[in-house]
């Protein structure tokens, strides 16, 4: 498109960056309400405008799914809507989570033109403002999807890998199933992203628009034990696999005291809360214990969601523990500030060294060293040196822990010919290919813990290359029914549950 702002850059420029409407910390910290909720019409629109319309849009490059971010700007411009959405669907299936979580101040919005001297464009409020609106306004228009095929891929997980995955294929007219281990859909997503973040209506939406390309969704179904990949190759039909099981087994500092009562992971805690609510108790009949003081040992997102979510389950003291300083944080900048707002106490440079406990064995504290910086690590960022004589004791009754997470080893045991980096990693080549013909593999699974929109990243790529693998199979020649082989064998797994 033309540039379509009449405004010279220089007036541009002069445009200071809109803000959000969000709860008030006071409210917020005893809800679990989406924090932000996000721009109104009229500041989205001055928002667009501060857009330079760059001959050479950089932004783009910072998109881990190059997202036409000045197209879809531009629409934003002239008030085409349902254009601009359009635009972001061509890359990124998923926008109304991505406007929400996605860390666009590292990626697009870093490499943003204007960002060198001012504020750079809140792409990711506009992403999310175009969702929401679409939503609001029920202006939601069927993804294209091309012919069908009479191929069948299975998706191990329905997190965003998978579910990006799903959907390209999908809208490429292939068949496809996904298989989640939980009875409900969404992955990380789901039981790891607090609703203050990311409202269950909004994921379940998104997750909707998903199913309604094609797509099937099988829950309660454990890969590796309810059926192998094996199977799913030998017996179900499937001509491909992608796996997207993500990284939900937490690691932990090994230290004295782990085993206490009020010692949690926090993917276990996060868990409770939010897929199987502990919070509503005894509405729901999963309880968690209330605590009075909490510690948090993290500094990244998993950290920020884990203290936060405890501060609105009641906590009067929330902390939380980070042997780093606050710049060497991986956490978003904005969850750190909403942290701060809601009362969260910071203790940088401090190093957990063990838990301390009552004679009936629960935490009554959370014994820790004083650290400095020292020479980077292999990370690029400085060493954490402990400082001689510093040890101190915080009183605290529950101790959650958020420093890492590995993948369930499940597939990698029952899967043949897959091979498997150090922490149970599944190796893959650059088109996602693990070493497996037919299997491909990306999000948590293969990096590790990491970013949904890398997650995502993995899914477009390796929905790619399993179009690509597809194509290069010889034509089906067994005289079946299109989809015969997959749904004889889910009607057995149904009959066997039953």
């Amino acid at each position: 498109m033309a540039r379509v702002n009449q405004l010279k850059p220089s007036e541009r420029m002069k445009i200071p960056r809109q803000k959000s409407l969000e709860q008030s910390p006071d409210v917020r910290s005893g809800n679990f309400e989406e924090v932000s909720h996000g721009l109104t019409e009229p500041d989205a629109q001055v928002e667009a405008t501060r857009c330079l319309e760059c001959h050479d849009p950089v932004c783009i490059t910072g998109c881990p799914v190059n997202i036409d971010i000045l197209s879809f700007i531009q629409r934003m411009m002239v008030r085409d809507y349902a254009g601009a959405l359009a635009k972001i669907r061509e890359a990124n299936l998923l926008p109304a989570i991505c406007g929400r979580v996605c860390p666009q101040e590292s990626q697009c919005e870093a490499v943003c033109t204007l960002g060198i001297k001012h504020e750079p464009v809140a792409i990711g409020k506009l992403e999310r403002f175009l969702a929401d609106y679409e939503r609001k306004q029920q202006l939601t228009a069927p993804t294209a999807v091309l012919e069908r095929t009479d191929r069948r891929v299975a998706i191990v997980g329905s997190g965003p890998a998978g579910l990006t995955c799903a959907a390209e294929l999908a809208r490429i007219g292939h068949r496809v199933t996904i298989f989640e281990a939980l009875h409900a859909a969404g992955g990380v997503l789901r039981y790891g992203i607090p609703e203050f973040r990311l409202p269950r209506r909004i994921l379940d939406a998104e997750i909707e628009g998903v199913k309604s390309l094609g797509v099937e969704v099988v829950a309660n179904f454990l890969v590796g034990r309810t059926a192998t990949i094996d199977e799913l190759f030998d017996d179900w039909g499937f001509d491909a696999v992608f796996l997207a099981s993500g990284a939900g087994t937490p690691h932990f500092l090994n230290m004295p005291g782990e085993n206490l009562i009020g010692v949690y992971s926090a993917n276990e805690f996060l868990t409770r809360v939010n897929l199987m609510h502990a919070g509503n108790f005894p509405t729901f009949d999963t309880p968690l214990r209330i605590s009075r003081a909490v510690a948090v040992i993290g500094g990244g997102n998993t950290a920020m969601d884990a203290v936060r979510t405890a501060r609105r389950l009641g906590a009067g003291h929330a902390l939380l523990v980070y042997r780093r300083s606050r710049e060497e944080m991986p956490a978003r900048a904005e969850e750190v500030a909403h942290a701060e707002e809601e009362g969260i106490q910071f203790m940088f440079l401090t190093n957990p060294t063990r838990v301390l406990g009552t004679d009936d064995h629960r935490v009554r504290g959370l014994e820790c060293q004083r650290m400095r910086l020292g020479e980077p690590d292999a990370s690029g960022r400085r060493r954490p040196v402990p400082i001689p004589d510093s040890t101190f004791v915080v009183h605290v009754d529950t101790v959650i822990e958020a420093v890492g997470q590995s993948p369930n080893p499940i597939l990698q045991k029952t899967t043949t010919g897959l091979s498997v980096g150090k922490n149970g990693t599944v190796d893959v080549d650059a088109a996602q290919q693990t070493s497996r013909k037919g299997v491909f593999a990306g999000g948590d699974l293969s990096r590790g813990g990491a970013t949904v929109i890398l997650a995502m990243r993995d899914g477009k790529l390796a929905a790619a290359s399993i179009n690509q693998y597809l194509s290069s199979l010889p034509h089906r020649s067994d005289g079946r029914s299109t989809g015969a082989e997959v749904h004889d064998a889910f009607a057995g797994f149904q009959g066997a549950v039953e």
